[in-house]
């Protein structure tokens, strides 16, 4: 049992972080605005025969940086999101590429496709529904224990 009194912080802080993930903050969604932006753009399917007819003009079309336009050409979906990519943005460039969200999920955390499912289906152990389907961290699983 667990609820928000018991671990002494709001319910929503008890998701779980995921290795090798950066929180997609106010400041990481402004510096990847044009990489989302142009993500976004791939919702037509012109747009998205445009970038393989001339990848770096489209980028920079959208005003990618360096930074952004080199993680694109390398296939670099960490430094993609390193450089403020949102993964469900960059789904729309993966699908491109030949990836899907489980692709990117295991390129992010450093894992095979396989183990990275796996990890989530271990992960599933620890939801908890009476949380809306959050997480449970480390410090609220101690507390249940104590």
């Amino acid at each position: 049992m667990s609820s928000s009194s018991e671990t002494g912080s709001d319910p929503r802080a008890l998701r779980r972080s995921i290795p090798g993930t950066a929180l997609f903050d106010g400041e990481l969604a402004e510096r990847g605005f044009a990489l989302n932006a142009m993500c976004y753009s791939f919702n037509d399917a012109g747009n998205r025969s445009a970038f393989v007819a001339g990848e770096d003009d489209y980028c920079r079309k959208y005003g990618l940086t360096p930074e952004q336009r080199a993680a694109v050409a390398a296939r670099d979906v960490p430094a993609m999101l390193a450089a403020g990519g949102n993964v469900y943005y960059l789904a729309k460039l993966a699908g491109i590429f030949g990836l899907n969200v489980q692709d990117l999920g295991a390129l992010q955390t450093g894992r095979s496709v396989a183990e990275f499912k796996a990890m989530l289906v271990a992960a599933r152990a620890g939801v908890d529904p009476a949380l809306g389907g959050l997480h449970l961290g480390p410090r609220a699983r101690q507390a249940e224990t104590a």
